[in-house]
């Protein structure tokens, strides 16, 4: 029997509030018995998103986030910094109950279902997508996505990047890299290990297109139908309130990973 799935998008928020979603619909989930969601979004403006064990000043120029009004939030799942471009990606999240069949227990065979559902949409618009152990989807050898989980709360939070486009210069104007190796060598060399929706079609392509493709996707991989349902007002209010108390503040941004509880 085909399940249904809660399933809204394309939300465009900025960082803290897109990770305060997130956190919002997993905490009440259980207690409010809402459905398993998934969820599309992008980040306006333009975001860093870093790891919940790193370090912002390690990982992310501050400084230049700062210049280029590029945001700073830490998530909480682990994984590296990633650079999140307003232009040119598109951001998933997959809200399920721990106790859900579907997925399966082992976080290494989870990522892989899970991610099938990327794979399935990449597909659809014409790429031959592969998914990668543990965490990353590839074309040709080169990724196209990377994903991140956690498991609290009694449910899976998985979420993960799908390059549509590609702003690499300004990826490593963000991201902590050494300035010596800010070249036109290393940016090309750069580029040559990642690939993006665009690229591999050859064309432009809509963010609504590819979150219709993901959708078809998500649906065929796990045998689900997504059904358009809002936030609650109880998961709103949560959220707006953990974007003020939480992501938005320096203590759970910049402290390092000791100073905070998960």
């Amino acid at each position: 029997m085909t399940d249904a799935w809660r399933f809204f998008g394309i939300d465009c928020h900025d960082a803290y509030m897109n990770m305060a979603i997130d956190e919002s619909i997993s905490r009440t989930k259980i207690d409010s018995c809402t459905l398993d969601t998934i969820r599309f979004y992008r980040w306006q403006p333009s975001a860093v998103s870093i790891g919940y064990f790193q370090i912002a000043e390690q990982e992310a120029d501050l400084e230049a986030c700062a210049a280029l009004n590029i945001g700073l939030v830490r998530r909480i799942t682990g994984g590296g910094a990633v650079y999140h471009d307003y232009a040119g990606e598109l951001t998933y999240s997959l809200i399920v109950d721990e106790s859900n069949a579907k997925i399966p227990k082992d976080i290494a065979r989870s990522y892989e279902v899970i991610c099938l559902g990327i794979v399935e949409g990449l597909k659809t618009l014409g790429i031959d997508a592969a998914f990668k152990p543990i965490n990353d989807i590839t074309v040709n050898g080169r990724k196209i996505s990377g994903n991140a989980q956690t498991r609290r709360w009694g449910i899976v939070l998985q979420h993960g990047t799908i390059l549509v486009d590609t702003d690499i210069k300004t990826m490593f104007k963000v991201l902590r890299v050494s300035k010596e190796k800010i070249s036109d060598k290393q940016i090309k060399a750069a580029e040559e290990r990642v690939t993006t929706i665009k690229r591999e079609l050859g064309r432009a392509v809509t963010f609504d297109e590819v979150a219709s493709a993901l959708r078809s996707g998500f649906e065929k991989a796990l045998d689900i139908d997504l059904v358009h349902h809002p936030l609650t007002d109880k998961e709103l209010n949560l959220a707006l309130k953990l974007k003020e108390t939480k992501f938005k503040s320096k203590e759970w941004n910049l402290s390092r990973p000791s100073q905070f509880e998960p």
